[in-house]
């Protein structure tokens, strides 16, 4: 088995696994996302005068839409779609309505989803390795072991531009050590199957990509690591890519050196 892969399970059927990871994905961050006084004030007369448009034009703009819709999607990236399809916004607005507006702006205002946070949770885990994480011009001179600090967008555009490494979607990490760089996404797993089979697939996509002057991994964490017969497990065992946790990330980069 690659080695990586079984440190990594090692690591996971190990006392304290869990208690570590929480460094590396604190769950605490979940804070709300407090709207400000003016468009609070905004929604308020929106929704008393039953403006139903321009309510619902208001909240397309926000970064959650107070519930959850199969139409609104469609909405937030199409507006003018709001003024021709009267009964769709009825429909919402009337909804919207019905549940008070205390409720509405709870619903604006809750956590992101723990699973939306995980790139970012990651990128601010970095700086605890010891090693500076630097602007893309500091980062281009600098002899050692270091990672690049961008947004996932931005650090896509960088391996494909200066590495050639033709990617489809954005990184959670870009890293070198001396001439040797490192790509990668980062993915905490926390249950079987739907979504999280998905992410699990997402993350191998990466590593089967061969373009590029970069060394690709894949950082996983969370069930996939559970000893047993699910097919998550059984996969991941079979790989021969740099698989392994976000805990032993730091072993990894500096065996590249």
């Amino acid at each position: 088995m690659n080695e990586w892969i079984q440190r990594s399970i090692e690591l996971a059927n190990s006392e304290g696994y869990l208690d570590k990871l929480s460094e590396v994905y604190p769950v605490s961050i979940n804070a709300e996302r407090p709207l400000p006084p003016s468009v609070k004030k905004e929604l308020k007369t929106l929704f008393d005068s039953n403006d139903k448009v321009d309510l619902i034009k208001l909240l397309v703009t926000l970064d959650k839409f107070p519930i959850k819709d199969p139409y609104v999607a469609f909405l937030k990236r199409d507006k003018k779609a709001i003024d021709i399809n009267p009964e769709t916004v009825e429909r919402l607005a009337d909804r919207l309505h019905s549940m008070g507006f205390s409720t509405l702006l709870k619903g604006i205002e809750e956590p992101k989803e723990f699973n939306r946070q995980i790139g970012t949770l990651f990128r601010r885990y970095l700086p605890n390795l010891g090693y500076p994480v630097l602007s893309p011009e500091e980062f281009e001179d600098f002899d050692g072991i270091a990672f690049l600090d961008c947004s996932d967008a931005e650090l896509k555009n960088y391996a494909d531009k200066k590495l050639k490494c033709r990617l489809s979607k954005g990184l959670d990490l870009l890293a070198k050590v001396h001439d040797t760089y490192v790509i990668g996404e980062a993915k905490f797993l926390t249950d079987f199957g739907g979504h999280q089979n998905a992410q699990f697939e997402d993350g191998l996509r990466l590593i089967k990509g061969a373009a590029g002057k970069a060394v690709r991994v894949a950082v996983l964490d969370g069930v996939v690591w559970i000893a047993g017969n699910n097919k998550m497990h059984r996969k991941v065992k079979e790989q021969t890519a740099p698989i392994f946790s976000a805990l032993l990330l730091k072993d990894f980069l500096e065996s590249l050196g």
